[in-house]
């Protein structure tokens, strides 16, 4: 019996090796066989869902379907499109936003820059919103040559709005005090806990960055589709608009099936042309900026807290640990081949100390003669401009959301919230203030001076850093400060931005500063391990070349993924609605929850 189970274990064992062995070996001769490009291509980009700004390497986002398409991708995708013979063209299938108005915009750069080098774009829509508004998408797609939706469909361009919880009735009615303090009144994070509507400060500021993000809205679809702003606005107070109404009014150039658009720009590709999916283009083609001094790139995504860099898997949001930052900073400025950091920022803020943490490295880079250039994405507001204001060059979208340089803290007293569930919770503390922060204690008089002067030191300090960092005077400085969130199209009107763009305005000015001339090498720092890729190989990526074939097969997804969703919503209700405590946060920025 003993030789059995010996012998059993060791034809598991030589299954075991025998089965790892035609694995690797597939994957080396998977490789080995790795299709290249076409001669005739058209490159087919479907959005369905936002794009994410980065996936970190210890994200198993991958192993488990696609791993997630990213700005950057489709920006590099296209630039190495631009100048690449076999591209003839670009058709994309829009089923909604692939993100903020910043990523909206920095797809649209790239596709007018695709456009520039003489390839044509194309986008279908079978709708622009089916009983939902669809402003982004539709912006997005007039940066294209030709607009198509299917002929049941609408256009749905209303505009954007912004929707903002106050539940202060609510938490009194529950026995929950926020006990808050914030540096200054447009610091609104926290007025869905202490206030039951706008104040006036509140109000003004968001009005005004729906204003600003509306103007851009409007000059963009007029430019693209050769409209005056004047028809764009009447345009959007008459949507939602039918198929035939908004070809009228020369939103969509005809109204199409898909298979219509498709074929239609295949032909016109010239005669065997092949459509291609952007990710697997990539793949086969390889980036651009892949020669020549090196530039190194490294992410600051989600909010600021210290430590390490992680993913939550509740929220599926990426956290920006101080720790794996600043040591990729530090990595990047002692590298002799790095000539200039490019620093893509993307984070509601966070941690001050934290934050404080990066803006050191910046600062070092800086002095051991590395240029730093911020590229923004959707947010660099509080701790994300904390992070920012000490590079040499700021860069954001006009959509970015940014400033916000003020401060909160505070906490949710919630004892007699447990006294009407029946619970009593006794505290025993050693030491004067060891229960300050305790939920079910209200501060002391002494306690509430401490933290008010607390939000004093850190406005301070943030405001006097800010003003160093812009070579502003500090009063200046503090005049757009108080906590407000600007566009980045105002922001640069303020002082607190230097130029407007995306990855390729960041990168020319890094080359600017660095004084290289010629093409460079972006590297990613730190480099990935690439652990995530190799899984998502052997459990699949897209089956098909492209939405022909992947459209004959069946999906497979995970049995847990709506649960998941869901799981998430609550949570980030939860959050919103102060039932669940995240790790408390100084430099964070109001998200407004816009709709477009």
């Amino acid at each position: 019996m003993k030789r059995f189970f010996i012998g059993s274990l060791a034809l598991v064992g030589a299954l075991s090796l025998l089965f790892m062995g035609a694995v690797v070996g597939l994957v080396i001769l998977g490789a080995s066989n790795k299709p290249g490009v076409p001669e005739q291509v058209v490159l087919e980009l479907e959005l369905s869902e936002p794009l994410a700004e980065y996936v970190p390497e210890d994200s198993l986002a991958g192993a488990f379907g696609d791993e997630k398409l990213t700005v950057r991708d489709v920006v590099d995708a296209l630039e190495k499109a631009g100048e690449d013979g076999r591209v003839k063209a670009l058709v994309v299938k829009l089923d909604g936003a692939p993100g903020s108005t910043a990523v909206v915009q920095e797809l649209r750069d790239a596709v007018k820059a695709f456009r520039a080098k003489g390839k044509k774009a194309v986008v279908y829509a079978d709708t622009f919103g089916e009983g939902g508004g669809a402003t982004g998408a539709y912006y997005l797609a007039t940066a294209f040559d030709e607009i198509y939706i299917q002929p049941s469909g609408d256009v749905s361009v209303v505009g954007a709005a912004v929707e903002t919880p106050f539940g202060r009735d609510m938490l009194a009615k529950l026995g929950v005090k926020p006990r808050m303090g914030k540096r200054y009144e447009y610091k609104a994070a926290v007025n869905s806990y202490t206030e039951q509507t706008y104040t006036e400060a509140h109000r003004e500021e968001t009005e005004r960055f729906l204003t600003s993000l509306f103007g851009q809205v409007v000059k963009g679809v007029a430019e693209g589709r050769k409209l005056s702003e004047e028809q764009v606005k009447a345009a959007i107070d008459a949507a939602p608009l039918l198929g035939k109404e908004a070809l009228e009014a020369k939103l969509v150039d005809g109204l199409l099936y898909r298979d219509e658009v498709y074929e239609k720009v295949k032909e016109e590709a010239g005669k065997g042309a092949r459509l291609l999916y952007v990710e697997k283009y990539l793949e086969r083609a390889g980036r651009p900026n892949t020669r020549g001094p090196v530039v190194a790139l490294i992410y600051g995504a989600g909010g600021i807290s210290r430590g390490r860099s992680h993913t939550n898997p509740m929220t599926g949001e990426v956290t920006m640990g101080s720790e794996t930052v600043a040591a990729a900073l530090r990595k990047a400025t002692d590298d002799e081949r790095v000539k200039a950091i490019l620093f893509r920022v993307d984070s509601p803020g966070g941690s001050y100390v934290a934050s404080d943490t990066v803006r050191r490295e910046v600062q070092r880079a800086k002095e051991k003669g590395k240029p730093v250039i911020v590229s923004m994405g959707t947010y660099a507001a509080s701790g994300g401009y904390f992070v920012s204001m000490d590079a040499d060059k700021i860069v954001a979208q006009p959509g970015t959301l940014t400033g916000s340089i003020g401060v909160y803290s505070g906490k949710l007293v919630t004892a007699d919230f447990w006294e009407k569930l029946g619970v009593n919770w006794e505290t025993l503390a050693v030491g004067k203030n060891a229960a300050m922060y305790s939920t079910d204690l209200d501060f002391t008089p002494e306690q509430l001076a401490k933290h008010e002067s607390s939000l004093d030191r850190v406005y301070e300090d943030f405001t006097a850093k800010a003003a160093e960092g812009r070579k502003m005077p500090v009063e200046k400085l503090r005049e757009v400060a108080k906590g407000r969130v600007w566009t980045g199209e105002d922001a640069k009107e303020k002082g607190l931005v230097d130029e407007l763009g995306g990855f390729p305005v960041a990168l020319k000015l890094a080359k600017e500063a660095a004084k290289v001339e010629g093409p460079v090498r972006v590297e990613e720092f730190p480099r990935k391990k690439g652990a995530a890729e190799v899984l998502a190989e052997l459990l699949g990526e897209k089956r098909g070349e492209n939405s022909d074939d992947e459209g004959a097969g069946v999906e497979v997804s995970a049995p847990w993924s709506p649960l998941l969703k869901q799981t998430r919503a609550l949570y980030q209700l939860g959050v919103k609605l102060g039932m669940v405590e995240e790790r408390r946060q100084m430099l964070s920025a109001p998200v407004p929850d816009t709709t477009w």
